[in-house]
């Protein structure tokens, strides 16, 4: 049951933890250079004044920072969890106890709760959607498709939900304009691989405590979420196996220095297992067959279909907790599966998620993506549409400046012989 609080509603595990939440919070601004340059901006030109956002996203201390900025902008934002097992509960208390803002999220929540929070946060009439993974977009469009009228468009944040939204587009379902912040350079060539490669380390490590070095590491997947899982592993000392649908990005695992194998091969190897491709089924039941005892298995994709769970439960006798966020799966034959997370997104069911200073750029992303919306939806239709590479130019020199870091510019000379195409070896 929704709780008011200064006239708003919420849906948390516990106020109490409010202090705590601000905390943490803080720490992580520390990180987040780039969005305290955007929030002094933002508090002198209000861009969101008037605006109503609804946001389905991991409800995080660096989340909680992009929170803060856009209410520095003016926007009346209402937030829910995009996963059940993401919420940081004494962060979503700060927020609505510092920030009067109505949060819906709790860690562990049920499916019927979250679908619940979803709803709750389209109850606002939303101008703009801020997503992650394309459940709050899908929701409006098929239970709350009242609402499209009023919506300008919406950003999404996350390799999945970028997926799902340029299906819908194809089918010529999706009723306004989103932009896939997920594609732009500063998201994916650092959020994705530093940042994820990061912290589904970190939360296979807290889940299980075992030792990376000297263990056969098999990722599901090459794409930039998945290269950062297998560089990191790789620089803890496990021999990475890459297996890949893609001959490019199989090829590019080769060239990198892994192993490739299919799936099926791969299963007879690894001690530890972790996808993060966005398709279904990827660790399935005849990969589990062939798995030796102890394997323990991981998801780093936004949904927890990576590995077949249904498949997992039925080839087991008995299910037992471990430990925090890892169970024991005994099977007929008397080998013992470890799954990290419940096989949701490890790094957030298990651990902290991305470390902030990768963040402040996506988050910087979607700060700005949901200005650019404010000022050319109009000139747009129902699609997916690219980060503006401007913007993601900007978010990067924002950032050199906080790291204090300078480069060169070009001279005058420079940029007149970049566009002369007469020059030659002759001239």
């Amino acid at each position: 049951m929704s709780t008011a609080v200064h006239g708003k509603n919420y849906d948390i595990a516990d106020i109490s933890l409010a202090e705590r939440g601000r905390f943490r919070m803080q720490w992580a601004a520390k990180e987040m250079p780039v969005l305290d340059l955007l929030e002094e901006r933002y508090r002198r030109e209000r861009p969101f004044e008037g605006v109503r956002m609804a946001a389905a996203m991991h409800v995080t201390s660096e989340t909680a920072n992009l929170m803060r900025i856009l209410i520095a902008g003016g926007a009346e934002i209402a937030l829910c969890a995009s996963n059940p097992l993401s919420t940081q509960d004494d962060i979503a208390a700060a927020l609505v106890s510092y920030y009067e803002m109505p949060v819906f999220a709790i860690k562990g929540e049920t499916n019927a709760q979250y679908n619940a929070h979803l709803n709750a946060v389209l109850d606002t009439s939303p101008h703009l959607t801020m997503d992650d993974g394309m459940d709050l977009v899908a929701m409006l469009h098929t239970q709350r498709s009242s609402l499209l009228d009023g919506v300008m468009g919406g950003t999404e944040e996350t390799t999945t939900g970028v997926i799902r939204l340029r299906a819908m587009a194809a089918q010529g379902k999706l009723a306004f304009p989103v932009i896939a912040v997920n594609d732009a350079m500063t998201k994916h060539f650092f959020d994705n691989r530093y940042g994820t490669g990061q912290s589904t380390l970190d939360g296979i490590i807290r889940a299980t405590n075992v030792l990376m070095a000297g263990k056969t590491f098999v990722v599901g997947g090459y794409g930039w979420c998945s290269k950062g899982i297998a560089m990191r592993a790789k620089g803890m000392g496990a021999n990475v196996i890459v297996t890949e649908v893609d001959p490019l990005r199989a090829l590019e695992a080769v060239m990198d220095g892994f192993q490739v194998l299919p799936m099926s091969h791969a299963a007879k190897a690894g001690h530890i297992f972790c996808s993060a491709t966005g398709d279904i089924n990827v660790i399935d039941r005849h990969h589990m067959e062939q798995m030796r005892d102890g394997a323990i298995l991981a998801n780093s994709g936004h949904f927890d279909v990576e590995i077949n769970m249904k498949a997992l439960e039925a080839m087991s006798t008995k299910i037992t907790r471990v430990r925090d966020f890892l169970d024991e799966y005994t099977l007929e034959d008397g080998r013992r599966i470890y799954v990290a997370g419940e096989g949701r997104l490890v790094n957030l069911a298990a651990a902290e998620g991305h470390p902030s200073a990768v963040m402040d750029m996506s988050f910087a992303n979607q700060a700005l993506a949901a200005e650019y919306l404010l000022k050319h939806s109009d000139e747009m239709t129902g699609n997916v549409y690219d980060m503006p590479e401007e913007l993601d130019r900007e978010i990067a020199a924002l950032k050199l400046r906080a790291m204090g870091v300078e480069i060169d510019t070009l001279t005058a000379e420079q940029e007149a012989y970049l566009n002369e195409w007469t020059l030659g070896t002759a001239e």
